[in-house]
């Protein structure tokens, strides 16, 4: 067991990742409150720009579905009554706020990346490894990849989220909010849309049910879906979060400056060795080093760490 003074180095890292799950655990309130007061100062104009436009396209959608049920000739009218009544609604959604803010902060570390050392935001050199390797099952999963990656990126300029690409939770959590007062429709036409929505829906064919198919595909440790600057930032993130049994948005948090000590244990837990655990980390934070001690955790000590996180990063 290694020490520092009277702790061990288990000790300071869990004591370390309590204090990161605090700032976590913050994320969503002070979000929704950025949203419902136009206070833009503890999170960037352009983040919050996003998560507002996601949850305003969340809200289109579902009436639109309502119109189309209810038989509406004019469904962009239909659209503009309960519209902000709606998206209010959703707005108080945690859970769904959460979602958005991940993905926006995922999109951001994406054109961060591309930036800096010119990693395609969707085609990355081991997606082009895939294609070249003709007459595999892979590439076709890889062509999906790619393609569910493209539009992820336009969708995002967009500041869209469509309802297709929910996780299957909050996509029912949305279908629920037909059923607000604001929308004054008979119960058999709010039914008709949810029906004609779930019909449609198939988590596996999102872009994040994608992304963990290919990964779960590959001999994950020692392979290329743990290097960022081989998987590229989204496929990286799947891969990490596959790897450790995390949740993918808590990944992309956990990638953030103040996150460095999850970071490194969740690289850790995923059977990272020292050496590669640095090289992540200079391709994220080329100005910040690894949590000191962390070297001297093993793969079991770190996922028994983060298993005792007790972080809800939608609260």
């Amino acid at each position: 067991m290694s020490q520092f003074g009277d702790r061990t180095t288990e000790e300071i890292l869990s004591d370390t990742l309590i204090r990161g799950d605090a700032a976590l655990a913050s994320t969503v309130p002070i979000l929704r409150h950025l949203l419902e007061n136009d206070d833009q100062s503890m999170f960037t104009d352009e983040i919050v720009a996003r998560v507002r436009g996601m949850v305003r396209h969340i809200a289109r959608q579902l009436l639109f579905a309502l119109a189309e049920a209810a038989g509406e000739s004019d469904p962009h009218a239909f659209a503009e009554h309960g519209f902000e009544r709606l998206t209010g609604l959703l707005a108080r959604d945690s859970a769904l706020l959460g979602h958005a803010h991940t993905l926006a902060l995922e999109y951001q570390l994406c054109e961060r990346l591309y930036a800096r050392i010119g990693l395609d935001p969707v085609l990355s050199p081991f997606l082009r490894t895939l294609f070249a390797a003709s007459g595999t099952e892979t590439s076709p999963a890889a062509m999906a990849v790619v393609a569910a990656q493209a539009r992820f990126c336009q969708q995002q300029r967009r500041m869209e989220l469509p309802l297709a690409e929910l996780p299957e939770a909050l996509f029912q959590s949305a279908l629920s909010a037909l059923h607000m007062p604001a929308v004054d429709l008979e119960q058999q036409i709010v039914t008709a849309a949810q029906s004609q929505l779930r019909a449609a829906f198939d988590e596996r064919a999102s872009r994040c049910g994608l992304l963990t198919r290919l990964v779960a595909s590959q001999n994950q440790t020692g392979t290329p879906v743990l290097e960022a600057t081989q998987a590229g930032v989204s496929l990286f993130i799947s891969a990490l979060a596959h790897a450790t049994g995390q949740d993918r948005g808590g990944i992309v948090l956990a990638i953030c400056d103040r996150q460095m000590t999850r970071f490194a244990l969740s690289l850790r837990a995923a059977g990272l060795p020292a050496a590669a655990i640095e090289t992540q980390f200079a391709c994220f934070h080329p100005d910040a080093v690894a949590p000191y001690g962390f070297e001297m955790v093993d793969r079991e000590q770190a996922a028994l760490i983060l298993s005792q996180s007790a972080v809800e990063i939608a609260d």
